[in-house]
């Protein structure tokens, strides 16, 4: 049974990995379909579309500390059982939270490869969904 805990470590890492996956690749593919828009029309490529395409990267942290403390809390003596939930279940809301930062991200890119306006609203916007992640690993540590 102890080995339920360290999948719990596991999952915590690999759903949160997973959700940084699928949101950087959605959102880098939106920022090279950007940048090809701007050299189509002779405009200038915003080099800011990298870090929107970045932004989903910072979720794979928050699995990687998220899966530290549920170690430290089983070595602590927490039960096996929430060890597992909480990785499962943190990791998982880590990573859609990564995901959807991407699909933000994507639209970020094409709007602003567009009009070349909005980027302090565009990063307010993933910021919020950023915030999600935050607030998951926050609350993971008080369930510990």
């Amino acid at each position: 049974m102890e080995n339920l805990a360290y999948l719990g470590m596991a999952c915590a890492l690999c759903f949160s990995a997973l959700g940084s996956g699928f949101g950087t690749g959605c959102a880098g593919q939106s920022a090279v379909g950007g940048w090809k828009k701007c050299y189509a029309a002779g405009k200038p490529a915003p080099f800011i579309l990298v870090a929107f395409a970045g932004a989903p990267l910072t979720q794979t942290i928050y699995g990687f500390l998220l899966m530290t403390f549920i170690r430290s809390a089983f070595e602590s003596g927490a039960s096996y059982l929430l060890c597992l939930s909480v990785g499962m279940l943190g990791g998982a809301a880590i990573g859609l939270s990564a995901w959807f930062q991407g699909k933000v991200a994507a639209a970020a890119s094409d709007a602003l490869a567009e009009t070349g306006k909005g980027t302090a609203n565009y990063f307010i916007v993933i910021g919020i969904t950023e915030t999600v992640a935050l607030f998951t690993l926050v609350f993971s540590l008080l369930a510990l």
